[in-house]
């Protein structure tokens, strides 16, 4: 299989730098990273890529027993890294792809030597001393409207997603990643990013780890990020002033920095 075909794989920068590869989140696709490509170009060799299902990677290759749990968009990534050769790779993930990495790293540790992880979340409802900012009903009522009007979900949830209501044309960028997406697949994509619960694998993670996270943020509050931070041992938290879940394009001057500067602290 061309993997590079499969999953719309990318690659700009500098050809001799260290390897930086951006994996994008629920519903988007790799221009979600287009405002920090040129940041990181100079320095670094960077590798981008669409989950199959998403962007233009190729529609035949979805599978929704693969793609029904998070380790199957993880092969993704590690297939990716192998179609390339990448060794020691800093993984930079957003929002579900950061959880996505933490698989990815533990299934290929070779390949993936550090971890961005901006806006996670390991799991988004509420359970007993954790606060994911939803209850179960919040996301059975999110999951079933989105499976029966996707477009209509996509049009509300997008600017409450992206926040920055002073910035409409933020959640209208993503309102049409979202309605680019196919809708049986986005639904796949849905319930194994909403209904994922990944706490237990932070604490496997081993490699050194930047968690970004938002002043404000709906989709991860901030008791998230400390919760992330806390569970990885040796890891970095930055709290970036951006509201949002997708700081990388309403803040991405901020975001930028903050991963050059974890980035040259690995050199």
């Amino acid at each position: 299989m061309d993997i590079a075909r499969r999953n719309n794989v990318t690659v700009a920068g500098n050809p001799q730098g260290p390897v930086v590869v951006l994996a994008h989140g629920f519903g988007c696709d790799q221009n979600m990273w287009r405002l920090t490509v040129p940041a990181l170009a100079e320095d670094y060799r960077v590798v981008l890529f669409d989950y199959v299902g998403s962007g233009r990677s190729q529609p035949s290759a979805f599978s929704e027993e693969r793609y029904s749990s998070l380790e199957g968009y993880a092969r993704d990534a590690v297939e990716v890294c192998e179609a390339l050769d990448l060794r020691d790779a800093v993984f930079v993930g957003h929002s579900v792809s950061a959880m996505i990495g933490v698989l990815a790293a533990g299934m290929a540790p070779e390949r993936i030597g550090a971890l961005v992880m901006v806006a996670p979340s390991p799991r988004y409802i509420d359970d007993d001393g954790y606060r994911g900012g939803f209850s179960a009903g919040d996301i059975d009522e999110l999951l079933a409207s989105l499976e029966s009007n996707y477009l209509g979900w996509s049009a509300a949830m997008a600017p409450v997603i992206m926040g920055n209501a002073e910035r409409p044309e933020l959640g209208e960028e993503l309102r049409n990643s979202f309605c680019a997406t196919d809708p049986d697949m986005a639904r796949v994509f849905a319930r194994t990013t909403f209904l994922s619960d990944s706490r237990d694998d932070l604490k496997s993670v081993r490699v050194p780890t930047l968690v970004l996270e938002c002043n404000q943020d709906v989709i991860a509050p901030r008791e998230v990020g400390a919760f992330v931070h806390q569970a990885i041992d040796g890891s970095t938290l930055v709290t970036l002033d951006a509201t949002g879940h997708c700081p990388h394009l309403s803040s991405p001057e901020a975001t930028n920095e903050a991963i050059r500067t974890f980035l040259a602290g690995l050199r």
